[in-house]
């Protein structure tokens, strides 16, 4: 009864913690709901389980579920694991700094591409020799490009404007760092960065811009809101999946 207690609790947290996140719907989200959902379920009613397994088609299912719910665990902690390492890998030698967009409100950054910016400014402030590329296009909802935005948001906190590069075509992480990279390539600069994202972000793209030829990678890690980091911390998951079968 103790057990069941135990696992009912942590089952609510995580629910409610995926919860959090709702109005925005994405993978993360959708994925931990459902899977927490079945497992509180499993949990309170397990009379229900067992009556089920007795069934044949009842049992295929039940083994299919927890085997996907198995390999889904341990490919997560695999995942997590690379994605703290490589929210602390520490640049070396960069040559210049890359802040990756997001979201726009109206002409001001979102709070999480504010709180990437912060980490830009206390980044560049501690080494004013790294010229700055600002990676983002505009969206259908946005009223300008993000990388205007970040230039806007970067001057405003100090930041010489002749430091400020912006890359403005872009609309995915893929496109972020393969135009960022033309750009070092005309000034002449070696692909050898210090990449500005979000902590649960870095190891995917740093995955993405060893693909597209940088050398080295550091990384500068903002902080995420915490009511959405479980929800992208899974999404993080499910992207590196797709990544990963890219190749």
């Amino acid at each position: 009864m103790a057990l069941k207690f135990f696992l009912a609790g942590a089952e609510i947290i995580l629910l409610i913690l995926f919860l959090l996140s709702v109005p925005f719907i994405n993978y993360g989200n959708v994925v931990g709901v459902l899977f927490t959902a079945a497992a509180l379920f499993a949990t309170l009613r397990f009379d229900i389980v067992k009556k089920f397994w007795g069934m044949a088609a009842g049992k295929a299912v039940i083994i299919c579920f927890c085997a996907c719910a198995a390999a889904g665990l341990i490919f997560g902690a695999v995942c997590s694991v690379k994605m703290i390492s490589a929210m602390n890998r520490e640049p070396d030698s960069p040559s210049a700094v890359i802040v990756l967009g997001c979201q726009v409100k109206g002409r001001r950054p979102s709070k999480m591409l504010a709180r990437r910016l912060d980490a830009a400014v206390t980044y560049l402030n501690e080494h004013p020799e790294f010229p700055c590329i600002v990676s983002g296009g505009k969206g259908d909802d946005e009223e300008i490009s993000e990388a205007l935005c970040m230039k806007n948001y970067l001057t405003e906190k100090g930041i010489s404007e002749s430091r400020i590069i912006m890359e403005d075509r872009s609309t995915t992480t893929v496109e972020n760092l393969i135009f960022s990279g033309e750009l070092l390539d005309s000034m002449g600069l070696p692909r050898s960065i210090v990449l500005v994202t979000d902590g649960y972000h870095q190891y995917r793209a740093q995955l993405i811009a060893e693909k597209q030829g940088f050398d080295k990678v550091g990384a500068v890690s903002a902080d995420t809101e915490l009511r959405f980091i479980t929800t992208y911390w899974v999404r993080e998951w499910i992207a590196i999946l797709h990544e990963a079968l890219l190749k």
